[in-house]
């Protein structure tokens, strides 16, 4: 009996034991919920996220990390930490998501890669510190290169440095293009020396039939011309109207001002002030267009090439000399307003979202405004990306591509 008695009280302490270690569980299971609740809380969105990066904010950057931020965490527009950090050539950013598990040759959305982003932006030791850890100078099938962005934005020691290290000079974009294309399209001759001086192919023509002379032809960059030609090919090509190699698409930089706008917008936005935000993306958009009509009013229209003099003495052909000639300023349409098919295009839809946000705002809908005035600064930055409007190649549209049109 003794015997029974003592065994229904160690019974009944087990259960009681049971029962109090079944509510700690419990008790730990609600404070894990709510810490992981917490701790999901204090992780950023992809605005703020980029914001913080683009402003070289270790400290937060090292919070959000240490909090279980993935390392490959993608913001809005650039993408990665170190993706943020070659754009900016901040290199201390890149190193700590580097030293996190970051990926240096990931893809954004884009398929642009960090070294991309910082040969674009002519970061010299952003580019070294990339490549000497492992970014890969050249990429597999047809893709924008790193290559084609520094010849694209004329950033020569960039290009010097990546053909130093095995860079492809004859690499193919994703429709086709080279590097040497970019450099005759916009004019860096320097740069299209150098990429000719590496063994680049004049004969290479993307996916439109297009090659490095037709660009270099079509945007009135005659000397380039001439030293992809060579000599006889030159004037046999100078020779024909300016109209046959198609209407040049200018580049033209963002103003400074709609840049900056734009980024304090952005910032005003994460941090919940709307109405701030609303009125700079206002003021980016104008600042673009007005930059934009006072671009058209004043372009002067290329001088168009009729012919080539040549002179030579027999039997001293070190002395052959050349020369050109020129007519007056053409008044053709296609050279006179260059891009304007893709800019019309992007003016129709940004007026679309725009009238969409003012109703929005009128409305007191502010998230809504803000995501229509969002759309329309992409329809204009998109829609003139062919005229590089601090973007980069990859954002260039296809030659029959339009704008999404605004609902």
């Amino acid at each position: 009996m003794r015997a029974e008695l003592q065994w229904r009280w160690i019974a009944a302490r087990l259960e009681s034991v049971a029962f109090c270690s079944l509510k700690v569980l419990a008790g730990a299971i609600v404070l894990i919920a709510v810490s992981g609740s917490l701790h999901a809380a204090s992780l950023p969105d992809g605005a703020r996220f980029s914001i913080a990066i683009e402003q070289g904010d270790m400290v937060q950057a090292r919070e959000w990390l240490d909090n279980g931020l993935p390392p490959d965490f993608e913001g809005k527009a650039i993408g990665t930490g170190i993706m943020i950090g070659a754009w900016e050539g901040n290199i201390a950013m890149m190193d700590l998501f580097l030293s996190r598990g970051g990926d240096l040759n990931r893809s954004n959305s884009l398929g642009e890669q960090a070294l991309q982003h910082a040969a674009w932006r002519g970061h010299l030791a952003a580019v070294r510190w990339l490549v000497e850890r492992g970014a890969r100078v050249n990429r597999e099938g047809k893709e924008w290169a790193a290559l084609h962005y520094a010849a694209f934005a004329g950033h020569g020691e960039v290009v010097s440095y990546l053909l130093d290290r095995g860079a492809d000079v004859n690499a193919r974009s994703t429709n086709g293009s080279t590097p040497l294309m970019m450099a005759a399209r916009e004019g860096k001759e320097s740069i299209a020396k150098t990429l000719l001086a590496a063994g680049a192919r004049r004969d290479i023509a993307n996916e439109q039939g297009e090659d490095a002379l037709r660009w270099a032809m079509r945007h009135n960059n005659l000397s380039i011309a001439r030293s992809i030609a060579g000599g006889d090919t030159f004037a046999v090509a100078a020779a024909r109207p300016a109209a046959s190699w198609g209407a040049p698409v200018r580049s033209q930089a963002l103003p400074d001002r709609a840049d900056s706008l734009m980024t304090q917008a952005r910032r005003m936005e994460a941090e919940g002030r709307r109405d701030e935000a609303l009125r700079l993306y206002r003021a980016a958009l104008a600042t673009i267009r007005q930059a934009d009509a006072s671009r058209k009013s004043s372009q002067v229209p290329p001088r168009v090439a009729t012919g080539m003099v040549i002179s030579a003495q027999r039997g001293k052909p070190d002395n052959q000399s050349a020369s050109l000639s020129f007519s007056a300023p053409s008044q053709v349409g296609t050279t006179v307003e260059v891009g304007a098919g893709a800019t019309a295009v992007a003016v129709d839809s940004a007026d679309g979202w725009l009238r969409r946000a003012r109703e929005f705002e009128a409305a007191g809908r502010r998230k809504e405004a803000l995501e229509a005035f969002r759309q329309a600064s992409a329809s204009l930055r998109t829609g003139t990306a062919e005229r590089g409007l601090s973007l980069s190649p990859a954002l260039a549209p296809a030659a029959n591509a339009q704008p999404a049109p605004p609902p």
